[in-house]
């Protein structure tokens, strides 16, 4: 006899299409019919407390008195990795079935949808001597020893990958072993325990890029400024997650008088405009084709929106 799994709904997508009220709608959905839901957090923004405006969060109005996790639940001195919000993601999962709640994951970090689905590398902890000694490399300098020491990933990657090269470099020499050896062996996904139930918002781009400058300039009038001027009042490390955020460091320009108000907002928008552009393509190339897409600047009727989650 075949296993019933639980469902889990993911309503994904790039900034501004729509993913939030579209999880919302689903969970009021289902409460009409009895049903409850709960409704999880998967972008890596809008796990910050610190970044209400910025990563526009969901407001207590938007959320409709429904349950929301995952929202605001990390203080911006502590990064949250993929691997961080996957396993809290898995325990709220696992408490929404307990209850009889559908969860409902929506974000647009394709990275925390992939290691929560797939599961992750078991990549163990790295040499923090080796750590430094590559880090300390100039980069043509760590991918020339990364052609050497793993050339199948130095030529996949682009010579002034700061990063990515850093990462193969530093894995190889600490471990023995290739960073694609490593990720042979993906564990902790839920791909296999679960019925997944997803969406993929792709509206037209120009709907989107219109939506996507609206909405910051939204947050420049509506908060985003007092957000950043707290957070450069903590003094955080400025390679934190939190510090790198969309909007962040150009509105800290302004702040700081590096930038005009009106050059914040259209370095802001474009920053914004760049970071949806990426988004979509990876959602749109990355994601199993089969994984039904919604490519309409119109909202889903609640009849369709329905129908998408019953199978």
């Amino acid at each position: 006899m075949p296993t019933t799994h639980p469902k889990v709904a993911l309503i994904a997508g790039p900034t501004a299409s729509g993913k939030s009220d579209c999880a919302v709608r689903l969970a009021l959905l289902e409460r009409a019919a009895g049903r409850d839901a709960v409704v999880i957090n998967a972008d890596s923004a809008q796990v910050y407390a610190d970044l209400q405006v910025l990563s526009a969060r969901p407001s207590e109005a938007e959320m409709r008195g429904l349950p929301h996790r995952l929202f605001g639940a990390w203080d911006g001195a502590t990064a949250c990795s993929a691997a961080d919000w996957a396993a809290a993601a898995r325990a709220r999962i696992d408490a929404a079935h307990a209850s009889g709640a559908l969860p409902i994951l929506v974000g647009g970090t394709g990275l925390y949808i992939r290691t929560l689905v797939d599961g992750i590398a078991p990549v163990p902890a790295i040499d923090a001597m080796v750590r430094d000694a590559v880090r300390a490399l100039p980069v043509a300098e760590a991918h020339a020893a990364l052609l050497d020491e793993d050339p199948d990933r130095a030529a996949a990657l682009n010579p002034n990958d700061t990063t990515r090269i850093a990462r193969a470099l530093e894995v190889v020499r600490s471990t023995g072993r290739t960073l694609t050896d490593w990720q042979s062996e993906r564990t902790g996904g839920i791909a296999d325990r679960v019925t997944l139930a997803p969406l993929v918002l792709l509206p037209p781009r120009p709907w989107l890029y219109a939506r996507c400058d609206a909405r910051f300039a939204g947050m420049l009038a509506g908060g985003g400024a007092d957000e950043v001027r707290l957070l450069m009042n903590r003094k955080l490390d400025p390679a934190l997650p939190v510090m790198r955020a969309i909007g962040v460091r150009e509105v800290a320009a302004w702040l700081a008088g590096e930038m005009t108000r009106a050059e914040a907002l259209t370095a802001g928008s474009q920053t914004t405009r760049n970071y949806a552009k990426r988004q979509y393509t990876w959602f749109n190339h990355q994601l199993p084709a089969d994984w039904p897409r919604w490519s309409s600047e119109s909202s889903i009727p609640n009849d369709n929106l329905v129908s998408l989650f019953q199978n």
